[in-house]
């Protein structure tokens, strides 16, 4: 690819995002739908492109307006974030053909051109964040992918008044976490002078530890765990899965809380090398036990949940866990179980709610008990779902096989064997809630009476599409862990310190 249109590429993707939204507002319910699926498949294709330029460990950087940084907004894209990029794409695509058939029935026909275009926007500040050099920027997209997603949760109020309260919740989290954020900018630009990362990152490494450096490093810290809803601070995230139309819950759920980890591993290890010892005491004394604790108490209230998706919200609690875990290890394979678990859960969860969602759209409940005997009605549907558990569970073939082996290799380097038997325990923890879903499909009669067509291709090909990719990439696990690896590299490259 010339390297002058590389270089246009990343601000290209952002804009086509953004000038979609408006234009599927304007299309309204037939129109909407096609601006929207046109608009990712082709924010797929660039993403797609960028991923294959950097994987030679190439940086693509633009600049907004020939402003060079630190003075100028820079786009930079490296092996691990066009990496996120084609996730939230990727998502994005598959996403679309099933809302345009589970929106029918959840959404009000004259409101989806407006649903779509909230999807854009959802869309386009998940990319920005991702894509954006600049600290502040990344603050402004992400409250549009929040903003967006508030609106996209409150949708589901048509079939459940208390879709409303979800989204006022996430609402209200959201903006403490968000302002938590935006002071921890404050203090750093108020060092330096500097909102561009490279260059907070050199200045702060110049100035070296002091006390306000450590109050910005704190407030985005919390910031970010309130967005990534990271145990205790979890509680907006199983109504907000559960009360959202059943295509918002795919994308959210398989996006956004990645994109905040990935906000996460460039602030933690490219912006703040002032003083690595500090944070690997903060990230292995603090967030190391929070991410444990989450692990086993999210599992263990998933395994009592008697709503699906409640169940698999809280299932994307503990996962979140394992991807702490991951980071908090402080090691190039932590860094690389984090990363495959990030595209673990991605595909995974997005197979999960997937069939959640048909389940819903042929029974009108996601209630366990309403779900006896599915399996033979919709036996395509309900094999899904079982697929990407297996994912979720960790069992071989599966690309969470992959994701639980290098974090069990990591742990087992640091010599940390409770922790390794928290990872397997957890895993049969997650086998436990799995297998209720599967002993009501399968083992238990239907209701009398009742018949329950098996869902459309709409609906059924999307869904195993992230089953396909969850079975590719956990059986060619040397491409997985390669891929995985490069992202690794580039962030530790990014970083003004080497660390183990």
């Amino acid at each position: 690819m010339p390297e002058a249109l590389a270089n246009q590429l990343p601000a290209l993707q952002i804009v086509l995002a953004l000038i979609a939204a408006p234009l599927a507002a304007i299309a309204g319910r037939r129109g909407g739908w096609f601006v929207a699926m046109a608009a990712s498949l082709i924010t797929f294709a660039i993403a797609a492109a960028l991923l294959a330029s950097v994987l030679d460990g190439t940086v693509i950087a633009y600049h907004m307006g020939g402003w060079a940084p630190p003075l100028g907004i820079e786009y930079r894209v490296d092996a691990l974030n066009a990496f996120v990029l084609v996730i939230i794409s990727g998502v994005a695509a598959l996403t679309l053909p099933y809302a345009r058939t589970s929106i029918a029935a959840e959404v009000a026909a004259e409101r989806h051109g407006l649903f779509y275009a909230a999807f854009l926007l959802c869309l386009a500040g998940l990319m920005g964040v991702a894509i954006t050099a600049d600290a502040f920027n990344l603050f402004v997209f992400l409250e549009i992918s929040s903003l967006s997603s508030y609106a996209l949760i409150a949708a589901g109020a048509e079939r459940d008044r208390r879709a409303l309260t979800a989204a006022y919740n996430y609402l209200v989290m959201g903006t403490i976490g968000a302002t938590y954020f935006v002071i921890g900018l404050g203090f750093l630009y108020m060092l330096t002078g500097t909102l561009n990362m490279a260059d907070l990152a050199q200045r702060l490494l110049d100035l070296g530890d002091n006390r306000t450096l450590r109050m910005g490093f704190a407030f985005i810290l919390i910031g970010l765990a309130l967005k990534l809803a990271m145990f205790p601070l979890h509680l907006w995230l199983p109504n907000a899965y559960a009360r959202a139309p059943s295509a918002v819950t795919v994308f959210i759920s398989a996006t956004a809380t990645k994109v905040i980890v990935y906000a996460l591993l460039r602030f933690l290890f490219a912006v703040f090398a002032f003083d690595f010892a500090f944070q690997g005491q903060v990230l292995r004394l603090v967030v190391l036990p929070l991410a444990l604790v989450g692990m086993v108490v999210a599992s263990t209230v998933a395994l009592f949940q008697h709503d699906l998706k409640r169940m698999l919200a809280y299932s994307s609690i503990a996962q979140i866990g394992y991807m702490l875990l991951g980071i908090s290890i402080l090691s190039h394979g932590g860094l690389m179980a984090s990363v495959i678990h990030l595209f673990n859960h991605a595909v995974a969860k997005a197979a999960l709610f997937m069939a959640a969602g048909s389940f819903f759209l042929r029974t009108g409940t996601t209630s366990l008990r309403d779900l006896a005997g599915i399996g033979r009605d919709m036996p395509w549907t309900t094999a899904a779902f079982v697929a990407g558990g297996l994912s979720i569970i960790g069992v071989p073939l599966t690309v969470g096989f992959v994701s639980k082996w290098y974090l069990v290799e990591a742990a087992i380097a640091e010599g940390w064997w409770p922790v390794v038997f928290l990872v397997v325990g957890t895993s049969l923890i997650a086998l436990g809630y799995i297998w209720r879903v599967v002993e009501i499909a399968y083992l238990r009669e239907a209701p009398e009476g009742v018949v329950r067509k098996e869902a459309p291709l709409s609906m059924l090909i999307p869904t195993w599409g992230f089953v396909g990719l969850s079975l590719y990439f956990g059986i060619d696990a040397e491409l997985t862990s390669a891929a995985a690896s490069r992202a690794a590299n580039a962030l530790i490259g990014a970083s003004n310190l080497f660390w183990q």
